[in-house]
């Protein structure tokens, strides 16, 4: 049985749980995506006994037999490097040949574990879809309204009577015009803000602000879920705690069964096995009401600061594969 770990070289996380696994003498191979193909060859085949069979071949000679992976943990889905000497139509062209040839490859072994499943991964991104979901499952979750409608926004404010925040839907890093930007959650002081016609030219996710009494990082790993309380007295981190990590201050908690039962329920629900999620606790209602859940999300300054066993727990889930 192989492990197979698709991270950047410089991932000490991942460095962590590779750790782990040698240590209980579970064969690991560490690759990097972006070295196929020029720094990594494949070749793959599919006979009369339906599954791929063949090897991967490092430019350092390793050689990785397909027939031996179980599991595969994809911590990085970095960008392949293409010959530059071709034109930008090859590139396109190349690169979706690699990503269809060897990801699909890999999503095709059978009898192995992937955390997360590319597919699953996939869906799970769509934060309709996790909310949706984790509200079917039991979960609270916050009052939303998803709208290109400038209109629609400022009635469904003025209705719903209370503070909303704006919530970008991909994430916090965005690519402007050959710089990052950070955009976080932020507030709405005035419904009629929402009148803006630059509203209507793309979707805007609203959503009610819940009354914070402190945030939950809960890291689902299997069945298993390891909680960290986050408090902060920034202004900006009670918005979003990812703006300031400075303020921000960690310890251990342990969540109520049925919410923890129900995270759980929901990442199966998903198909993912793994899962980063974010909660608020509401200290006026005294609820843990979720937010979304990142299916690669990171955990290693959790596990860190908390001494939470996460690395542990991942190692456990590759190595029962």
């Amino acid at each position: 049985m192989t492990v197979l770990v698709l991270a950047h070289p410089s991932d000490n996380v991942a460095d962590c749980v590779a750790e782990e696994l040698e240590a209980r003498r579970t064969a690991v191979v560490r690759l990097n995506p972006s070295a196929f193909p020029q720094r990594l060859r494949m070749a793959a085949r599919l006979a009369d006994t339906c599954r791929w069979s063949g090897t991967l071949t490092a430019d350092d000679g390793e050689v990785i037999e397909l027939d031996a992976i179980r599991a595969v943990w994809r911590r990085s889905a970095s960008q392949f490097v293409l010959d530059d000497r071709m034109t930008a139509p090859e590139r396109a062209f190349a690169y979706g040949e690699a990503r269809r040839g060897f990801g699909g490859v890999l999503a095709a072994l059978g009898d192995c574990l992937w955390v997360n499943d590319p597919v699953a991964a996939a869906s799970a991104e769509y934060k309709p879809v996790q909310l949706a979901a984790a509200s079917e499952i039991g979960l609270c979750v916050p009052e939303t309204l998803i709208t290109s409608d400038p209109q629609a926004a400022h009635d469904w404010a003025k209705e719903l009577g209370r503070p909303i925040v704006y919530k970008p839907m991909s994430g916090v890093w965005h690519a402007d015009e050959g710089q990052l930007r950070l955009m976080y959650t932020t507030p709405i002081a005035d419904p009629g803000e929402l009148l803006d016609p630059h509203l209507s030219l793309t979707a805007q996710m609203l959503q009610e602000r819940v009354p914070l009494g402190f945030a939950v990082r809960a890291t689902v790993v299997g069945d298993r879920v390891f909680a960290a309380r986050i408090d902060t007295d920034s202004l900006a981190a009670q918005e979003d705690w990812r703006s300031d990590y400075e303020a921000l201050h960690h310890s251990v908690i342990e969540l109520p069964g049925t919410v923890a039962t129900a995270l759980v329920d929901l990442h199966r629900r998903l198909g993912l096995v793994y899962g980063a999620a974010d909660l608020i606790y509401d200290d006026i209602s005294g609820r843990f009401v979720f937010l979304e859940t990142n299916q690669n999300g990171e955990f290693g300054w959790i596990a860190h600061h908390t001494g939470l066993p996460i690395p542990a727990a991942i190692a456990d889930l590759l190595e029962r594969a």
